[in-house]
């Protein structure tokens, strides 16, 4: 008997420790999720100096005529560095939020200079002549619009007077894609549930936090109409599928943070308990996504992948009983986080955006 007592006891303290142990690895991994000022200055680099990077250059574009044939500075005088439209435009949205964060960063001048730059009037007004152009109707649709509203999200929130003088410029390439978003999204029978730039769950997402920002009721209505619509019914999402090859968003983490926002609380609970019921037990586990070779455009996407895992899973964190996925959420983001600097141009003409809005929904 007194062996028992003695290996219960053994077992007892070991079990402890080993608590106690896990829980020192869980504090590690949420405390190392940091933007702190010298991260800040590193990390800014990477938008700072692709956003007047012109070449390479994937343009994504529909040739109507030989005229359509011009430089990216010429079709995107606002957005043309950074590889393609939308990584020049999120490109822009993290230099305001780090702006934001730390106006003392020693790049500010220099940043402030490309915004007012890039953003001036004549240069948006080129951007709206080509987005109402017939031929370019569903150019960028819906992700490059999605940030978009981000940055003019950000450039509205900015206290600063650049920020309300870039807003009112940027304002009428926002209302035309409002506006664009009004006449498609009645028309998308059903929603697009890939794990790249064309997944709906993502762009309402991103689009929802700005109407809601910029008290846009209309808009965010029709958001709301359109998540409904597009995922009420929902169960059972298969979140063991995940991620494929070139993946840098989650399907079913996008969507389960969408109806967070849309659903009242307790609808969300009864929802997300059909869609995803694994993600209330504390042992559900997530494997980080594992990249092969940066130097390829399309694989380097994992990358990505594990930061907007994080950012959602910090979002679901927040709901009551899933504060256990904060670590795993961490464990995302300190994964992806050390392949930023000094990363190849694949991943670092865009990969910081994706770090910086992960570190905003820590």
């Amino acid at each position: 008997m007194k062996n028992i007592y003695v290996l219960l006891t053994v077992f007892s303290l070991w079990a402890c420790q080993s608590s106690q142990k896990n829980e020192d690895i869980v504090k590690q991994q949420i405390q190392k999720v940091k933007v702190n000022f010298e991260v800040a200055s590193k990390l800014i680099e990477l938008p700072l100096k692709c956003s007047t990077q012109e070449f390479p250059n994937k343009l994504g574009q529909v040739i109507g005529d030989s005229t359509d044939l011009k430089r990216p500075r010429q079709l995107h005088p606002a957005f043309y560095g950074c590889f393609d439209w939308h990584s020049a435009v999120h490109g822009h949205w993290s230099m305001v939020e780090l702006l934001k964060l730390y106006p003392d960063l020693k790049q500010a001048d220099s940043i402030k200079n490309i915004l007012k730059s890039n953003l001036k009037q004549e240069n948006i007004a080129k951007e709206v002549e080509y987005f109402q152009k017939d031929i370019n109707r569903g150019y960028e649709r819906m992700y490059g619009w999605a940030w978009l509203f981000k940055l003019s999200q950000s450039l509205y929130k900015w206290d600063d007077p650049l920020g309300k003088d870039l807003y009112q410029n940027l304002k009428p390439l926002t209302d035309e894609l409002e506006q664009k978003f009004k006449i498609f999204i009645p028309k998308l029978i059903y929603p697009i549930r890939v794990g790249e730039h064309t997944n709906t769950a993502f762009a309402l997402n991103l689009m929802y936090e700005y109407a809601e920002s910029l008290n846009k009721t209309d808009f965010q209505n029709q958001i709301k109409q359109a998540a409904i619509r597009f995922y009420e019914n929902d169960q059972y999402c298969p979140l063991s599928w995940e991620p494929s090859g070139y993946d840098f968003l989650s399907p079913c983490l996008e969507e389960a943070v969408l109806m967070k926002k849309i659903l009242g609380q307790d609808t969300y609970k009864t929802w997300i308990k059909q869609f995803l019921p694994q993600l209330k037990s504390d042992n559900f586990k997530l494997e980080v996504a594992k990249v092969s070779d940066r130097s390829d455009g399309k694989l380097v996407h994992l990358d990505g992948l594990n930061f907007s895992r994080a950012w959602n899973l910090f979002k679901l964190s927040k709901v009551e009983g899933f504060s256990h996925l904060k670590p795993i959420a961490a464990k995302h983001f300190n994964a992806a986080y050390p392949n930023l600097i000094g990363d190849s141009y694949e991943g670092g003409h865009w990969l910081a955006s994706f770090a910086v809005y992960a570190y905003l929904a820590k």
